[in-house]
């Protein structure tokens, strides 16, 4: 009788084993993704010096991510994307003496930038049939680059910034056919203003742009 017991509690333990690793290997994912993204809805307009008004006018953009995913707890991804991100600095309305006729602020000046984002991210996910929702939290770091070498007024400089970037973001995979699927994903970004220009001292606070996304995967 204690060799029937022996005998059952070990086919119940490798079934247990069984189910758990079947179970581990169907959340078990490797893939590549390309998406586009919104992030002119993220634009921030910050006081500077006194009167004057700085914004950023983010715009859409794509996105790359090569993910993993272990197990439902376990997984992290690379990722690099890149936008149009320019800013733009409002000066304040001059004073204007009694008499004078009336007064107007000085027109803006802009920096026309690029920004390559690279980041690694973790992630959390859990499979259901063919869909996967997910959420992940990462860091990384925002490189803004000038295309042009003066400021719209043409008198004063720009220069590169390079700052710390984090993200989180949730998202949802759908899987049409066995390797190909869709990615759609909010991520949210936070980080420091760049600072591109060299005539304005952009503020040294923190910004955050949220980015709907939608793309395509390929699962290896």
């Amino acid at each position: 009788m204690q060799r029937y017991k022996a005998l059952a509690c070990l086919v119940s333990l490798l079934a247990l084993v069984a189910i758990h690793t079947g179970s581990a290997q169907a959340q078990k994912q490797t893939d590549v993704a390309l998406s586009v993204f919104d992030a002119s809805g993220g634009g921030l307009t910050a006081a500077y010096g006194g009167d004057n008004h700085q914004q950023l006018n983010n715009g859409a953009g794509g996105l790359f991510e090569l993910r993993q995913i272990h197990n439902s707890f376990i997984g992290y991804e690379v990722t690099y994307s890149f936008n149009h991100a320019s800013q733009v600095w409002y000066g304040p309305l001059p004073f204007c003496p009694v008499g004078f006729g009336t007064c107007s602020p000085p027109p803006p000046e802009s920096v026309s930038a690029n920004a390559h984002e690279i980041t690694g991210d973790w992630l959390v996910s859990i499979r259901k049939k063919n869909l996967r929702p997910f959420a992940l939290i990462g860091a990384g770091v925002l490189l803004t680059e000038p295309t042009t070498s003066e400021p719209t007024n043409g008198s004063r400089g720009t220069m590169g910034s390079q700052n710390m970037v984090y993200v989180y973001g949730v998202g949802l995979d759908w899987q049409i056919l066995p390797r190909l699927g869709l990615r759609a994903q909010f991520r949210g970004n936070v980080h420091k203003v760049p600072d591109i220009a060299a005539a304005f001292n952009s503020p040294s606070f923190y910004t955050q742009t949220v980015e709907p996304a939608i793309g395509v995967y390929y699962k290896f």
